[in-house]
């Protein structure tokens, strides 16, 4: 987790009074002190990319801007407080508001053509649009315009406002923008662990221009449930439930959400209540309802969706409905089996439908039961016309021609993707091509939210990618998804840190270039780090001196002869420290131990941070960035066209008022191994 600079990482950390083992001499070793050892800038470009944009050379300065809306959507109040918590979160400063003393002649104006003055200012600039959600976006000296084809197009407008914003001051700029997907859908979970995750997605969501939110909603403790006896310890509160909708909702977000139902209900079952309503009693799952006892519905699927309805005030409810015959029998009771699967289905489906459209809202089930291969020239015909299907495929595609035959069929569709290279792009490319919405998944499971950081954090990388495949499908992403993802979740200030870059050659063990097979990895010129710049460099957000790599110990041949641990001088006082890690190798298991970092202190005491393979540092050859704890660093592509990346995994002193002896880089032998390209350190009292 990357706060203001360094990262604190509090687990693991194991504090002694013994000093550990060295191997090298204890001497200081040269070293350069730069006052941009870290910097963390605004990006250098938009996210999800614009339709049409510019950026003309010169910023719009801070000192006295103020911010004006014109008209009173509700939307335009949204804007204003993203940008001035934008302005405060990443410059300390205070964004005024027009009329107030100190308020200067330069002005932020928000609002949509409807008003006269700024329609006539983007026509002039030839930036006006009247597409649905869209914008134009003007900057220059004269102050900064957002003029919204509607009231969510200045809303949108703004949120490309804030990635204009630098500690100078205000890019110029001149944007016509608007979505190529209407509707762009995220999926969020809802639970115990949920409220700090979602707290921080919402407004990521809201920035990378997604207008829904699919709210996973099946262990809320709803009142009904509470009364049954069914509801799960872990479950979000009904309170929450409300909570999070209304942040969503103020972020520009539709909420919808998702309790399965027909099959994956395991939780209308917790506590081994409902019991009597399992489809197979024989099976292992309790996985399915029977949708012939007028009680599951009486009793438990009708109050749980009037309780959905009144607590998220939704305009549809997806229904689930997927993988019905995955798991247990369907149908497994005499009277289901004589009345056959096709007309189960098609039944619940339509009480549920018809349930929900009494109260006003549509339904939503997934496409992979009603319009597989098997039912779908007799099933899709049986449901009502306005149901919405979401087509989910999550295996990367040429194409996904189903989001047209279900469309061709008279359905509402969306397409589904999820996580994997090339899915959500070339998903988003055919929802545009079809007229579908979209729906990026998300499935690290309940009751494991926090992974989205750090576990499961690809799946939260995939919002970027999905964001930019609906809104802007033609373009490529501007900027590594990776890091865009860790910026947005974990905002941090937009500042340079003072440090020291740390000579490492003495303790180089290993070229990054390999034209003999004796250098990096022992695999020739064509697979080693060569395109890795070197010298003094700044690789992400941090500068190091980069010579060669430290490299340790393994049980592969050409590494088992290394030294097991090297110990770099330091001698000096600092706040934290930032390593440019790898390992030459990937190793068997997530959250294997590789190693070790050992700060020794001019006292005597010494603190280990174990080292997590994909928790704090990975192979240079693994692009799955499972956690966010380390920031990426650099992309390249070796001669042979192997992609590779490094990170930086960043350390925050507990005891900045101590002298650092040393620091030690022990390997644990593993396959996997372990290497040091780069040590920066930060200035105590920073």
């Amino acid at each position: 987790m990357r706060r203001p600079f360094p990262t604190l990482l509090t687990a693991l950390l194991l504090v002694s009074t013994v000093a550990q083992p060295v191997a090298a001499q204890n001497t200081a070793q040269p070293a350069l002190s730069v006052p941009d050892a870290l910097v963390h800038a605004s990006p250098a470009a938009v996210t999800p990319t614009p339709t049409r944009a510019s950026y003309p050379a010169g910023v719009l300065p801070l000192p006295g801007l103020a911010l004006e809306l014109r008209g009173d959507a509700p939307e335009l109040a949204w804007a204003a407080r993203d940008l001035k918590a934008e302005w405060q979160t990443r410059l300390g400063l205070t964004l005024g508001t027009a009329g107030e003393p100190g308020a200067g002649a330069l002005r932020i104006v928000i609002g949509t053509r409807a008003d006269p003055a700024l329609a006539e200012r983007a026509r002039k600039a030839g930036l006006l649009t009247d597409k649905a959600e869209g914008y134009a976006l003007l900057v220059d000296a004269g102050g900064a315009a957002v003029v919204g084809a509607d009231a969510a197009g200045a809303y949108h407008g703004a949120q490309t406002l804030a990635q204009l914003l630098t500690a100078g001051g205000l890019r110029y700029a001149q944007i016509s923008d608007a979505p190529a997907v209407s509707r762009r859908v995220a999926m969020i979970y809802l639970d115990s662990t949920s409220q700090g995750v979602n707290d921080r997605l919402i407004p990521l969501l809201a920035r990378l221009k997604y207008n829904a939110v699919l709210v996973m909603s099946d262990y809320v403790q709803w009142d009904a449930a509470k009364a049954g006896g069914y509801t799960h310890p872990q479950g979000a509160t009904k309170a929450e439930a409300a909570r999070v909708a209304d942040l969503a909702r103020t972020h520009g977000l539709e909420v919808i959400p998702l309790i399965e139902t027909l099959s994956h209900v395991n939780w209308m079952f917790q506590n081994g209540k409902n019991l009597d309503l399992v489809q197979d009693p024989q099976g292992q799952a309790n996985y399915a309802y029977d949708t012939l006892n007028l009680e599951t519905y009486s009793r438990v699927i009708l109050p749980v969706l009037k309780e959905a309805v009144e607590v998220f005030h939704p305009k549809v409810i997806h229904i689930g409905h997927d993988e019905a015959r995955n798991r247990d029998r369907f149908p497994a009771r005499p009277n289901g089996v004589a009345a056959g699967f096709e007309t189960l289905f098609a039944d619940d489906t339509r009480r549920l439908h018809d349930a929900l459209a009494a109260q006003g809202v549509a339904t939503m089930i997934w496409h992979d039961v009603a319009f597989s291969d098997s039912l779908i020239a007799t099933l899709p015909a049986k449901l009502p016309k306005d149901v919405q299907v979401a087509y989910w495929n999550y295996l990367p595609s040429p194409a996904y021609p189903a989001l047209k035959t279900i469309a061709a069929l008279g359905f509402p569709v969306l397409g589904a993707a999820w996580a994997d290279p090339n899915n959500p792009e070339v998903m988003g490319r055919n929802a545009a091509a079809t007229g579908a919405g979209y729906i990026q998944t998300r499935w690290n499971g309940y009751f494991g939210n926090p992974s989205i950081w750090d576990g499961a954090a690809s799946q939260g990388v995939a919002y970027v990618r999905g964001a930019q495949a609906a809104w802007s499908p033609a373009a490529t992403l501007p900027a590594p998804a990776e890091a865009t993802y860790r910026d947005l979740y974990q905002p941090a200030p937009y500042r340079a840190q003072a440090g020291t870059l740390i000579d490492l050659s003495p303790y180089v063990t290993r070229r990054l270039t390999d034209p003999d097979g004796k250098g990096w990895i022992g695999k020739g010129a064509g697979t080693d780090l060569s395109a890795l710049p070197t010298g003094n460099v700044r690789l992400g957000d941090t500068r190091y001196l980069v010579t060669g790599a430290v490299m340790l110990r393994g049980t592969r041949a050409n590494v088992s002869g290394l030294p097991e641990r090297a110990e770099i001088a330091l001698n000096r006082r600092v706040s934290g420290l930032n390593l440019l890690l790898t390992t030459p190798w990937t190793t068997p298991a997530d959250r294997d131990k590789v190693g070790s970092v050992v700060v020794s202190y001019a006292d005597g005491q010494s603190v280990t941070q174990p080292l997590q393979y994909g928790r704090h540092l990975r192979a240079w050859s693994d692009l799955n960035a499972s956690s966010m704890v380390p920031a990426p660093a650099w992309t390249g592509r070796t001669k042979d066209g192997l992609d590779v990346n490094l990170t930086t995994l960043s350390w925050t002193n507990p005891r900045p008022d101590v002298a650092v002896r040393s620091v030690t880089l022990v390997s644990d032998g593993t396959g996997a191994a372990l290497a040091l390209l780069g040590l920066t350190t930060t200035e105590a009292g920073q």
